[in-house]
């Protein structure tokens, strides 16, 4: 996706059911305030999309880019999160 990396696991049967989510911006995406707020975007677009769309027994994790995830529109990168979680789960 352009605003960010999805990357998703479906756990072995028998693992505790729910789903779990994990974020992670490297030192490429900018300095601890550029990642920071990229962290901060990737939680809430997690809050909003996962509940719907997410699938419980998977683990998912965003990794924020450089340039992009800090600046690209909200609007956006829910529509990038939708889409990809469609790829993963069709």
């Amino acid at each position: 996706m352009p605003g960010f990396v999805l990357q998703a696991r479906q756990r072995p049967l028998g693992e505790a059911d729910g789903m779990r989510v994990g974020f992670t911006c490297s030192k490429k995406v900018g300095n601890a305030v550029a990642r920071n707020r990229a962290k901060r975007r990737l939680r809430e677009i997690a809050r909003h999309v996962l509940p719907e769309h997410g699938h419980d027994g998977w683990d998912y994790v965003l990794i924020g880019k450089r340039d992009t995830t800090a600046t690209r529109d909200f609007a956006a990168l829910q529509a990038d999160l939708k889409r990809a979680l469609a790829h993963f789960h069709q």
